[in-house]
């Protein structure tokens, strides 16, 4: 079992804040978030993305377009593109790459189908996918929980190569998927919007989950664009199949956030042996060796 880091228990300022975002219009201000950041006035642009490198520690040396003014509106800006050659992919065929920047929030073994949120909170994989059949493959699986801060490049790559089986579209709550919300909120990343996408790769079926936050604006994916907004509650999971066969190559994008988020990717038994340096609040960056896929 993974080893819980100190001081990881919710405090009273933890759950305050879990119930203050309770009370909020939640959908309502990610979609005017959303809408903000669209805004092409170059003043308010140019003040928006200036205010916000003020306030959380962005690194623009590696990207493509390291100007603000080449962006045409914040959005553009916070879904930057990296430079060529800036998050190399391993040499190794049978390298697992971890898919964005971001710090470990939890990873290790699935326990009859149950995963880590933080200490004292656990989930169901069933729960989180909202496909019972599927999860019963992930019983006794592995997976790792990456959260995306403010500050980090907000494109989700492919871990390894993968064919698309489906995927799917998990409306839900919208709390924020920080630290101090994680544990607080029971059952959170279960609970918020989500996208679910399977693929089957060398070895066996993954899942990669792209949750929804609080003022998290909009989730795409390369196969369908836009997924939200509209951020809905009033209607079931619903399942999709690729239209036309989709292959993704390892570090190939396959998605992005609009403002920070969380990813968690599933896999079944046997399939990896993760690195033994990764822990629970450790940064990694896309394209970092996170374990040895076993092939099938």
């Amino acid at each position: 079992m993974m080893r819980q880091p100190e001081g990881s228990e919710a405090s009273f300022a933890d759950r305050l804040s879990a119930l203050l975002q309770s009370l909020l219009p939640t959908r309502l201000l990610s979609a005017l978030m959303f809408r903000i950041a669209e805004i092409r006035n170059r003043r308010f642009k140019r003040a928006l993305i200036r205010w916000f490198m003020h306030k959380y520690p962005v690194d623009l040396a590696d990207a493509a377009q390291p100007g603000i003014d080449g962006y045409e509106h914040f959005n553009a800006f916070f879904t930057r593109a990296l430079h060529p050659g800036a998050r190399p992919q391993p040499l190794a065929a049978d390298a697992f790459s971890c898919p964005v920047d971001g710090a470990i929030s939890q990873l290790g073994p699935i326990r009859q189908g149950t995963l880590i949120q933080a200490k004292g909170h656990r989930y169901s994989v069933a729960d989180l996918i909202a496909d019972e059949e599927l999860a019963k493959t992930f019983w006794y699986g592995s997976y790792c929980t990456i959260y995306l801060a403010p500050h980090n490049y907000h494109r989700v790559h492919m871990p390894c190569v993968g064919r698309m089986r489906g995927w799917a579209y998990v409306p839900g709550r919208l709390f924020s998927v920080n630290p101090r919300t994680a544990r607080a909120v029971p059952q959170l990343f279960a609970r918020n919007e989500r996208m679910v996408a399977v693929f089957d790769t060398l070895f066996g079926p993954m899942v990669v989950v792209m949750v929804g936050a609080l003022l998290v604006g909009g989730i795409e994916t390369v196969w369908n664009g836009r997924l939200t907004p509209p951020h809905r509650r009033d209607i079931p999971p619903t399942h999709y199949e690729p239209v036309q066969p989709l292959l993704l190559q390892r570090g190939e994008e396959l998605g992005r956030f609009h403002m920070g988020s969380t990813v968690i990717l599933l896999c079944p038994p046997n399939a990896l042996t993760w690195k033994t340096a990764l822990a629970p609040g450790r940064e990694v960056c896309l394209g970092e060796v996170l374990a040895t896929m076993m092939a099938k």
